[in-house]
């Protein structure tokens, strides 16, 4: 579910120290992106493509590509066929199993 080379990646780009500041600016602009999501919502592509880079910034695979599969169906006209639902768990999922893989690295 997480590409930890990829995050592993990000935390060369910015920098040790910058690197809880950066991943804590990420999760907080997909935390408020997350609240607001409907399905069919006007700007509902732009948003899911917006989800779709941050995870994979943080190498959120999984939720990536369902951000991408919703994306394409909302540029198709078939918005608010996308399951908001699967994708606010997906990331819920992916945030946990993020935070947990962070704390057993620093404590490994």
């Amino acid at each position: 579910m997480i590409d930890w080379s990829r995050v592993s990646e990000l935390r060369e780009e910015v920098g040790e120290e910058d690197f809880a500041e950066v991943v804590e600016l990420f999760l907080g602009e997909v935390d408020g992106v997350i609240e607001v999501l409907t399905p069919g919502m006007a700007d509902l592509e732009a948003q899911l493509h917006f989800l779709k880079g941050s995870a994979l910034n943080l190498g959120f695979d999984a939720f990536a590509r369902l951000c991408q599969e919703g994306e394409s169906a909302a540029n198709a006209g078939e918005g608010a066929q996308v399951d908001v639902t699967r994708v606010r768990d997906c990331y819920a999922s992916s945030r946990a199993e993020f935070a947990n893989g962070l704390q057993t690295r620093r404590a490994g």
